[in-house]
């Protein structure tokens, strides 16, 4: 959890493994775009950064964050990825439709990995109103995209050793 005091996107502590030997599925939803667009740059830069090939990186977007899930089962189904990212934005309105969704999510992206085996990374802000969402995405406490992306690579990385 990002705080005043500390930005999570600070990697610099951290051994980050290789990403080249790879395969990366992103799912992004559409919903938010201003929030969730950067989240997506945060993610696919890092995936750059830590040696991923662009062909091995396949993007698609999602309507909402709720579709997040299907997404990455589709992508899991036809395509041999080492880890997916989900990458949406679910802000706190006046009615109890963002605990659902939120609640929604985290279940069936956890179903989606135990389905497949396979990391399936939340990327998902659940703010309580837009300015959280900015500052998580980019702003003063760091971009979760980028979170995501390490926390792909570590855990695929995590499942590589483990095969071997």
């Amino acid at each position: 959890m990002a705080t005043s005091l500390k930005n999570l996107s600070d990697f610099s502590h951290t051994q980050v493994a290789d990403a080249s030997p790879f395969r990366f599925g992103i799912v992004v939803a559409e919903w938010n775009a201003e929030i969730t667009h950067a989240l997506y740059e945060g993610a696919y830069n890092s995936l750059i950064q830590y040696g991923a090939a662009t062909e091995h990186i396949h993007t698609i977007q999602v309507p909402g964050s709720y579709e997040l899930i299907a997404g990455a089962d589709m992508l899991l189904a036809y395509k041999n990825f080492n880890a997916v990212i989900c990458l949406g934005c679910v802000i706190q309105g006046e009615t109890r439709h963002f605990d659902f969704i939120c609640d929604a999510v985290a279940n069936g992206l956890a179903q989606v990995a135990i389905k497949y085996n396979k990391p399936v990374i939340f990327g998902v802000l659940t703010t309580d109103n837009a300015q959280q969402a900015k500052d998580r995405s980019g702003g003063k406490h760091g971009n979760k995209g980028v979170e995501a992306a390490v926390t792909a690579i570590q855990m695929a990385n995590i499942q590589h050793q483990l095969a071997i």
